[in-house]
């Protein structure tokens, strides 16, 4: 039996976390004495994944040319039973949290998200999830024959191990899948929040959208991505798009930038599990401050451009 991973892709390009969790999936290999096998979907050169352990690719090319859950299940489930998997692995982020519930139902297979570690077990198969919306951890035991893991981003890393793989076509069936998308539209040049791993993010401190240009300068000043509160996405001064925390995009960056955000339970709660969380706010009783690795008491508008000009000397030097 062997191991099954889905490596996303967007655009033609694999994902950050499809590195992450084709790594993944070799060490978890190892620990059963089997193979591990990726699955793309409509994604560029497959040959890319040999370098961080797969040892057989298979490529589905079809016409779903945006994300569908329905459909994306359908194929992982069909390459699954073709490949004889009996452990699926797929990430944690939004498309991986939709999709990867809809195979176990339909593999019966037991499933874990948010995965942060390697299995401490195998007989029994248990792993380690973050649980109590990042605030704690549990040891979850799967006792299903089949399972399906979710690797919480950022929390196993790409390692690259390169072997000789292989690359072969898989053609799968789909569904009626309900909905189809008429057309997307996407921002172009700027990081994702999804791929950055490094996010500054500011709330309703910088007082109106006209005061958002100093926050897109420090971005760009560290190729991060830029973000939002709930209440600023609220109130139009940026687009939804950019909304984090637990009732918008979940952020696990490397590097979290907090600007003029006092750190509501729902904004913490979407951003825990960044790895560096630092915040600028000029009231220090501000929530945020008990959350942060570091934090700066001080006017946004005085300390942001210093800290954008003191980044541009270090980059300078």
């Amino acid at each position: 039996m062997s191991v099954l991973v889905f490596a996303d892709s967007s655009e033609g390009k694999f994902k950050k976390t499809a590195f992450e969790v084709v790594s993944y999936g070799k060490k978890v290999a190892e620990q059963l004495g089997t193979n591990v096998v990726a699955l793309t979907i409509n994604s560029g050169d497959a040959s890319e994944l040999y370098n961080y352990g797969a040892e057989k690719v298979v490529e589905v090319k079809n016409d779903l040319k945006s994300f569908n859950a329905k459909g994306y299940a359908a194929i992982i489930k069909q390459a699954s039973e073709a490949q004889g998997a009996d452990t699926v692995i797929i990430d944690s982020s939004v498309n991986g949290l939709t999709v990867a519930p809809l195979v176990a139902v339909s593999l019966e297979a037991g499933y874990a998200s948010n995965v942060v570690d390697l299995p401490s077990s195998t007989s029994p198969f248990v792993v380690k999830r973050k649980a109590f919306s990042n605030k704690g951890f549990n040891n979850t035991e799967i006792t299903t024959t089949k399972r399906v893991i979710g690797v919480a981003k950022n929390s196993y890393g790409a390692h690259e191990n390169a072997v000789s793989g292989s690359t072969e076509n898989f053609d799968a069936s789909l569904p009626e899948l309900g909905v189809s998308s008429v057309e997307i539209n996407k921002a172009s040049g700027k990081v994702t929040i999804a791929d950055a791993d490094v996010v500054v993010s500011a709330g309703r401190g910088l007082k109106g959208p006209e005061n958002w240009g100093m926050v897109e300068e420090l971005a760009e000043v560290l190729g991060a991505a830029t973000a939002c509160s709930k209440p600023v996405s609220d109130l139009g001064w940026r687009p939804h798009s950019e909304h984090v925390g637990q009732t918008g995009k979940p952020v696990a960056s490397n590097l979290y930038i907090a600007i003029g955000i006092s750190g509501a339970i729902q904004h913490l709660a979407g951003v825990n599990a960044s790895k560096v969380k630092v915040v600028i706010n000029n009231d220090p009783e501000a929530p945020f401050f008990k959350a942060a690795d570091y934090g700066i008491v001080g006017d946004a508008f005085e300390v942001v451009p210093q800290l954008i000009e003191k980044l541009k000397a270090f980059k300078q030097a």
